[in-house]
């Protein structure tokens, strides 16, 4: 497994080319929207301003430069912006 910088919004947080992103973002604190976890509802979708994704089959709609976080594995390093503040977990504020 190797390591990455994944940069949210201007964030940076470390993460690995091994898991997918909402499940790495989560674990450093952020709170991405979701609702399925499994690329059916899009309410993950983000833009990939830098960097490189495997994006695993989905069948929600992205547009070019848009990527699903719950779909996507980091294949380099990589910047994601959302069309909304991302909200850090309470657990993280608190610990």
């Amino acid at each position: 497994m190797s390591r990455v910088t994944i940069t949210v919004n201007g964030q940076q947080v470390s993460g690995n080319n091994d898991e997918p992103l909402l499940v790495q973002l989560e674990r450093a604190g952020l709170q991405p929207e979701y609702q399925c976890r499994n690329g059916m509802c899009g309410a993950c979708r983000c833009k990939l301003t830098a960097g490189s994704v495997a994006q695993r089959e989905a069948m929600a709609f992205v547009a070019p430069g848009e990527i699903l976080a719950c779909r996507s594995v980091p294949t380099s390093d990589l910047s994601l912006e959302f069309d909304y503040q991302v909200q850090l977990s309470q657990s993280a504020v608190n610990g």
